[in-house]
């Protein structure tokens, strides 16, 4: 088996083995894939991650050893800066928030034989799973990033990659595309029971999943919609106030997040969210 990991900061993940195919998903630097063909210039990877497949550019890919690849998936941290540079000997790498960083000390990571010095805000598997308040602050580091199909970057995301990039910083394994995570998580019932985190899910006029967001306090949602934008979301879907209407019709809400009790979140546990990343104002 051969096993890869992306080695620049984005690498587009596409339908077919051609620059001018459908770019379906991205790879953000230090992500992990296993390789499944050889075409020509282009390998048919399965994202470690997400198990989300696609053909990648063999010159954006550095091959791993099986012992790699295994010991990235247990010492990693992953980037929380928007955009920070990874530092190389003779040049720089210019990491988006939800960069993987193997084999990361506290100052220096590892890519095969390749050293970087890494100085930005991180977080690591021992940080994660912090609760909503948590989820909340990394979504809005996203806000007004540009909506790009198949994007997972501040430079451009789609809905389901907004959500699956929060929730990876949250330490927890959410899959690519909307049809696909609305088979994830707990259902609630009303949106009554709401709680800050919760994904809402949104359908068509034939009832296929199309679009996904993250749940905020006071009955907002953030999504992507032309850009990450906060709107006001009911039972009825997400109203949009520039437009004066509604552009999504809600069909359910999954909860992913442990429950958490009502109360509004203190500014003691803030301080403790922010000061896990040394960094806490990032997250003001």
């Amino acid at each position: 088996m051969e096993y890869a990991a992306c080695q620049v900061a984005i690498a587009p993940l596409r339908a077919h083995p051609s620059d001018k195919s459908e770019m379906v998903s991205q790879l953000l630097f230090g992500e992990t894939v296993e390789v499944q063909e050889s075409k020509d210039n282009w390998k048919h990877v399965v994202c470690a991650w997400d198990g989300y497949t696609g053909w990648v550019d063999s010159k954006q890919l550095k091959r791993l050893t099986t012992s790699e690849f295994d010991d990235y998936a247990e010492h990693q941290a992953i980037n929380l800066s928007l955009v920070e540079g990874l530092m190389a000997a003779d040049h720089f790498i210019p990491l988006t928030m939800g960069a993987v960083l193997p084999q990361y000390d506290g100052l220096r990571c590892a890519l095969g034989e390749q050293s970087f010095q890494f100085s930005g805000p991180v977080v690591t598997p021992g940080q994660q799973r912090l609760g909503s308040e948590w989820v909340v602050k990394i979504a809005r580091r996203y806000l007004h990033a540009p909506y790009l199909w198949g994007g997972r970057s501040p430079f451009g995301i789609d809905g389901p990659g907004l959500a699956q990039m929060v929730f990876k910083i949250a330490g927890i394994r959410l899959l690519r595309d909307a049809a696909q995570q609305v088979t994830q998580g707990r259902p609630i019932d009303f949106m009554e029971q709401c709680q800050s985190g919760d994904l809402a899910f949104f359908d068509n006029s034939k009832g296929q999943i199309t679009h996904v967001g993250i749940i905020l306090p006071d009955c907002h949602i953030i999504h992507a919609s032309g850009k990450v934008r906060v709107d006001k979301l009911d039972h009825f879907g997400i109203f949009n106030k520039e437009l004066n209407r509604y552009t999504h019709q809600l069909r359910i809400v999954k909860r992913l997040l442990p429950n958490e009790p009502e109360t509004a979140v203190s500014e003691n546990e803030e301080m403790k969210a922010d000061e896990l990343t040394g960094q806490g104002a990032l997250f003001g």
